[in-house]
């Protein structure tokens, strides 16, 4: 007989639905890492921000970071984690 361990349980959650702001390209890169990853943004969004707050990587596949690297060239995003305490708005 097969047991169900704590990473295969069914947590059932509530979503809401929610309009925030987030950098252009930053935004494009997620919506193409979920379309390669072939599940909704909402979920991708989800799971970066649970192993983020386990101080976890969210991608440890060799071929997930290169397909990261490969979509970040198309739309030119070239951020790191320090630009997020320099972003502005504007022209």
């Amino acid at each position: 007989m097969r047991t169900e361990n704590a990473s295969e349980k069914k947590i059932k959650v509530e979503r809401v639905q929610t309009g925030i702001r987030i950098e252009k390209k930053m935004l494009k890169v997620l919506k193409g890492l979920a379309e390669y990853l072939d599940i909704t943004l909402g979920d991708l969004i989800e799971g970066i921000v649970l192993h983020a707050f386990e101080g976890k990587s969210p991608f440890t596949k060799e071929e997930t970071l290169q397909k990261i690297e490969d979509i970040k060239k198309i739309y030119d995003f070239d951020f790191d984690a320090a630009a997020s305490h320099n972003f502005t708005e504007g022209e």
